[in-house]
């Protein structure tokens, strides 16, 4: 992409200018690592100097205003550049404030850092601010790289149909157990690192109020289930089932994943790339 021109930039960069006194108001302490003990012993020492070379990529990670602050000038105005110069304004600092100090913490991670972009840059136009919740800093900070990759794809392709695998007790009494909960296929359609926590990511996501799987519903098209029901990901706990002494077969719980309005306008103005 290129560079908005100079001449439609003075809006731009006055507003990033405001951003960056942000950043430098915004408290970044300098992290030391202090020694864990002081000459007790030959074991705490040894100790003290494993532990000060595990944390020293913390030092590393952790960003400075000096990089927030480049971060920001190389990457909002590619994001505002669409954006008339007129509607361009300086954000909310209950917004502002929160993300570029949450950037500390999480700027090394690509997929969190442009979350915090677009919604710094959501907050800078005039025509959206509004739409820039403070809560939307909370949700970016306890989520994953691999959790904003899922938001992005379900921001794009909506209704999710997932399955609990069910194992039927041959006590009437205790019916079944959820022995597989929230089996999708979501690991087979996004490029994410760690494909088994896809069930913790939909309880996280359903937690921050983003996610919903509403009770007793499921996607009516035909052969939507069949796919994840059949899938071979599954024989392994299936034939667990077949071969315990507890139950007496498997079965499924049809469920849907589905945006709740809050999530649909934190993707909306936070996920899908502000740059269009």
């Amino acid at each position: 992409m290129g560079s908005p021109e100079p001449e439609d930039n003075s809006k731009v960069k006055s507003t990033v200018d405001a951003v960056k006194g942000l950043v430098e108001s915004v408290p970044v302490y300098q992290d030391a690592i202090q020694p864990a003990a002081k000459q007790v012993g030959q074991s705490l020492e040894t100790i003290a100097k494993t532990v000060n070379i595990v944390l020293a990529p913390i030092k590393v990670a952790v960003w400075g205003y000096e990089r927030i602050e480049e971060f920001i000038i190389n990457t909002i105005p590619q994001k505002l550049k669409n954006v008339p110069e007129e509607n361009i304004t300086t954000p909310p600092i209950e917004v502002a404030g929160p993300a570029i100090e949450a950037l500390r913490f999480t700027g090394d991670k690509k997929n969190l850092r442009e979350l915090y972009a677009n919604l710094l840059a959501t907050a800078m136009n005039k025509d959206t601010i509004h739409k820039a919740h403070p809560g939307y800093v909370e949700i970016i900070k306890n989520i994953t790289p691999d959790e904003a990759v899922v938001l992005n794809h379900l921001a794009k392709t909506g209704d999710f149909p997932l399955v609990d695998v069910l194992g039927n007790s041959k006590s009437f009494e205790l019916g079944y157990r959820v022995l597989f909960k929230n089996y999708s296929h979501l690991h087979k359609k996004t490029e994410i690192k760690r494909p088994d926590l896809i069930p913790t990511y939909i309880d996280n996501l359903s937690r921050l109020g983003v996610l919903d799987i509403p009770a007793g519903l499921s996607l009516a098209a035909n052969h939507t289930y069949e796919p994840l029901e059949n899938d071979k990901d599954l024989d392994e706990i299936k034939n667990e089932i077949e071969n315990s002494i507890h139950f007496i077969g498997y079965s499924f719980k049809r469920k849907v994943g589905v945006l709740t309005s809050f999530g649909t306008q934190f993707v909306e103005n936070v996920v899908l790339d502000y740059d269009v």
